[in-house]
């Protein structure tokens, strides 16, 4: 299960909760807590997604879900295969959701992708990384071609704010704030 999501659209937030909402209900009884995997580094324009919706989280995170990867503690390539066994360790019943920027078509420069599977980390600048999560969202913030590394340094802040927003925004939407109400979808 795929979803694109152009985060221009006024009911793109509606549309982010919805796809995130089927997403999870497809490991329906196989978890018991929520984990937010925030990819990236905030020394890369581009690459700072994953560590902005982390730190907008963050601030959510406890009762109901834990993040990993913010602005002041990044979860990048040097030390993302030692936070993911930390995940695994202690999190071990955990639905993993990763979250990372990534880069795409022009005609897809905005949307936000919501999928089953594993998230496959730097693939876009030929990175080997482990794939992690159970379920991925992406915001394409730049377009792919070559030279990606440049791209990812030129990408403009507006759209990695703008896209990270809608991501929260759709998050929050979907996952209950309550242990109550956060029952109900396991």
């Amino acid at each position: 299960m795929t979803f694109y999501i152009n985060a221009r659209q006024t009911d793109s937030v509606c549309k982010i909760s919805g796809s995130l909402r089927q997403c999870i209900l497809h490991y329906r009884n196989n978890w018991s807590e929520l984990v937010f995997l925030c990819i990236g580094t905030d020394r890369v324009t581009g690459d700072c997604l994953g560590p902005f919706v982390g730190q907008k989280l963050s601030s959510y995170s406890g009762t109901v879900f834990s993040v990993y990867g913010t602005l002041f503690q990044p979860v990048h390539a040097l030390n993302l295969t030692d936070i993911y066994q930390h995940i695994q360790t202690h999190h071990p019943n955990a639905l993993i959701i990763a979250i990372d920027a990534s880069l795409g078509e022009k005609k897809h420069l905005g949307y936000v992708t919501i999928a089953n599977g594993a998230l496959h980390p730097g693939a876009a600048i030929h990175k080997q990384l482990p794939s992690v999560g159970h379920i991925h969202i992406t915001g394409i913030v730049n377009v792919s071609g070559v030279l990606e590394q440049l791209t990812l340094q030129t990408t403009r802040l507006s759209t990695v704010i703008f896209l990270a927003d809608k991501i929260v925004q759709g998050i929050l939407e979907s996952i209950p704030l309550s242990k109550t109400d956060f029952k109900q979808i396991l």
